[in-house]
């Protein structure tokens, strides 16, 4: 029988949400299940002291190495990096990171079917070449290389001759050509961006939004689609981020209100995308195999569909009680790889 281990670098799983849920999954599918860290781990005997939900609560017992390890957070010390490389040697484990935004554009157009879905972008290393990206478009967006929730978004417009408007998280500035310059050099200096044509997707109200296409793959090793979803911006803000104040809302509903009898046809197309895109960009990856994946797309006027993002591990809407749902992909995955894993060492 598969046993599951669930490796986060909190000592408490009561303070991981997502640890319950996954044990109650487990639980129901009739698969061993327990959390640990990796301070909790002997190398030298192979066993680990994990934490097992029982009779309402977590209690400490000693376990054998599992078949499967659900990776679910980052080691954060240099010892905790060493046994989790240990442990990812002899173990399969659920999750691999995609590689960052840079990384991720890069290998999508080598991998060329997906390719015309992508932002026109580029590395922001060079100040001179970024200025030539805003003169040819009108609009420009610049995204921290290892960004998430929209953090550290800056959005550049031009205004009238000589002059750019600059967003930078609400913040608003009016530069000339040689302030821009300026400013995109003290940024490259802080961290690594990346440099795209800024796509317009708004709704009648004028508020920008995305679909967060969520997907994983599930007990037979086939990518899924959990949940599809708008995500709507705040009145003003330039990226529709739920941790920037944005919201939610039902695909369908949202789908009807925006694009009347377009809606279905809309809604089928997100549906193919997020699997076809997902077999592909899957198998760009030569030495591992993705489970999940928050795919960002947006919609502008002519109804063409960009690429905004690709997400590793991405969380699910609260609203829409998806973390069962979640669980369960987790777990029923996590069994059939180590399945699939025992039997190539048989073979």
């Amino acid at each position: 029988m598969t046993l599951i281990g669930m490796l986060h670098h909190r000592e408490d799983p009561q303070k991981v949400r997502r640890a319950y849920a996954y044990s109650a999954v487990a639980k129901a599918e009739g698969i061993p299940f327990f959390y640990f860290t990796p301070g909790k781990v002997n190398m030298k005997d192979r066993t680990i002291n994990g934490k097992i939900y029982e009779n309402g609560i977590w209690q400490e017992k000693q376990f054998p190495f599992p078949d499967v390890i659900y990776n679910a957070s980052y080691p954060l010390t240099d010892k905790a990096e060493e046994i989790v490389d240990f442990l990812a040697e002899i173990i399969p484990f659920t999750s691999h990171s995609v590689g960052d935004k840079s990384y991720v554009n890069k290998l999508i157009k080598k991998g060329e079917m997906f390719a015309q879905y992508l932002i026109p972008s580029m590395d922001l290393i060079d100040a001179k070449r970024f200025m030539q990206m805003v003169r040819l478009y009108p609009k420009v967006i610049m995204k921290p290389v290892s960004g998430n929730q929209g953090k550290g978004i800056v959005f550049i417009e031009k205004e009238g001759n000589d002059k750019y408007r600059v967003n930078e998280t609400g913040d608003i500035s009016i530069y000339t050509k040689q302030e821009l310059v300026e400013f995109t050099i003290r940024k490259i200096q802080e961290q690594q961006y990346l440099a795209q044509q800024f796509i317009s997707c708004q709704i009648k109200t004028g508020q920008v939004y995305d679909f967060r296409l969520h997907v994983q793959k599930n007990g037979e090793g086939k990518w899924v689609i959990t949940s599809i979803y708008p995500r709507i911006g705040t009145i003003g803000s330039i990226a529709p981020n739920i941790g920037s104040g944005g919201y939610t809302g039902y695909l369908d509903i949202f789908l009807q209100k925006e694009f009347n009898d377009s809606w279905y046809n809309i809604k089928k197309t997100l549906e193919y995308f997020a699997i076809s895109f997902s077999n592909h960009f899957d198998s760009l990856y030569d030495d591992v195999s993705l489970d999940e994946l928050g795919i960002d797309v947006g919609m502008d006027e002519n109804q063409k569909l960009w690429l905004f993002e690709v997400n590793w591990r991405p969380g699910a809407p609260i609203i829409f009680n998806c973390e069962l749902d979640v669980a369960r992909n987790t777990v029923q995955y996590a069994k059939y790889l180590a399945e699939n894993s025992q039997r190539n060492v048989n073979e």
